[in-house]
């Protein structure tokens, strides 16, 4: 069996890549940096270390790599043959990912088992984005290449934190992870991916994800930034900051019940689980690697507007997410593009302009005045 993996970084080594080889998946890594790609092939195992409480370390074999920016032929001719295509790029990559899928569905034997795909990426329904830029590249072939693959979205949870220097090709990696992946485009073929789980629904998992991890994750970074703090667990670690992260969690796990019925004993307990992980010391992230980008993680379904405005319609607490946001305002990182573009637009404009074009909110929208009074806060500090 063969699987080809876009994304041969931190995340497609150490957790997607990991569970494929697992799986007995030879694994075709294509990316487009070209020393990763050299360092890959360079070796023939590689190592992804877990590190804190039931971490163990796992040898990787049975893989190489193509720089699928000189070779995309390359590229194209192992997906024509492959069983699995996963990707671990980012969602707003996914689009230069397609015409390679485009082109070796073309070339695959109409009479091969579907090729089954499926983007593990930090985004809602991203396989659907995934096979919606597909299609589009496909135009009027789509109809001769639909039944050559199967399209399933995916749930992905594992922290991987930057890694230290002179690590190579090795992964370190928290023990957790979860791989939530829809049952039903697959009938009774699912891949072998040990440890995934395979659900009829996969919304709850989704959003539960999203809504939790993510935003507890970035909740922390943003506010040990404000207290100068550096590392995250060290953040956690401050009482204050814990409290008004675990509030913002709970209006999340509030909005989860709401909308999908969800236990709120279960919840709770997946909560503390979530801040557990935070707190592994033996993990070395920072406030300034899960912090980057605030701008897309302040849009409009990202997880911090996605759930507020939804809990907002319902008449849920936001506050506390609402503080969180005011907290991501002041992320002001020299190194991290959107930090400064976004401390540049506070600087700049009102503060309604920077609230609608930041958020993506309507004016009239119950969520809007509450980020806009907190853009004004970080506008008057910026003043002082």
């Amino acid at each position: 069996m063969k699987a080809v993996h876009f994304g041969a970084g931190n995340i497609g080594r150490g957790f997607v890549g990991l569970l494929l080889h697992e799986g007995g998946y030879q694994v075709v890594f294509s990316d487009v940096a070209a020393p990763l790609v050299d360092a890959i092939n360079a070796t023939d195992r590689y190592t992804v270390h877990e590190v804190g409480e039931g971490g163990r370390d796992t040898v990787v074999t049975g893989f190489r790599a193509i720089n699928s920016a000189e070779h995309p032929d390359e590229v194209v001719d192992e997906i024509a043959g492959a069983n699995v295509v996963t990707t671990a790029v980012g969602p707003t990559i996914l689009k230069f990912v397609a015409p390679h899928i485009v082109r070796g569905l073309a070339l695959r034997k109409p009479s091969s088992p579907p090729l089954q795909i499926m983007a593990c990426e930090n985004a809602i329904n991203a396989t659907d984005l995934l096979r919606d830029e597909i299609k589009a590249l496909a135009g009027d072939a789509w109809d001769g290449l639909a039944s050559r693959a199967v399209f399933a979205n995916t749930a992905v949870d594992r922290i991987v934190p930057a890694q230290p220097d002179g690590a190579g090709v090795d992964v370190t990696v928290e023990p957790f992870f979860e791989w939530a992946i829809e049952r039903p485009p697959f009938g009774d073929d699912p891949p072998n991916i040990p440890g995934a789980h395979f659900v009829d629904d996969l919304a709850p998992y989704i959003e539960r994800k999203l809504f939790t991890v993510n935003t507890g994750h970035a909740a922390t970074a943003y506010f040990g930034a404000q207290a100068g703090i550096e590392a995250i667990a060290d953040a956690l670690a401050d009482e204050t900051i814990a409290a008004r992260v675990a509030a913002a969690l709970q209006e999340t796990s509030a909005l989860l019940v709401a909308k999908h019925d969800l236990d709120p004993e279960e919840l709770a307990a997946y909560r503390a689980t979530i801040l557990r992980r935070f707190r592994n010391a033996a993990l070395p992230d920072t406030v300034w690697r899960v912090g980057r980008q605030p701008l897309r993680k302040l849009s409009r379904h990202e997880r911090f507007v996605g759930p507020a405005a939804e809990a907002a319609e319902r008449g849920l607490s936001v506050d506390a997410l609402v503080g969180a946001m005011g907290a991501a305002l002041a992320f002001d990182d020299s190194e991290d593009a959107q930090s400064v573009d976004l401390q540049r637009m506070l600087r700049e404009q009102e503060a309604a302009d920077v609230t609608a074009t930041v958020t993506g909110l309507e004016p009239g929208h119950p969520l809007f005045s509450k980020v806009e009074a907190v853009v004004r806060a970080r506008q008057a500090e910026l003043a002082d």
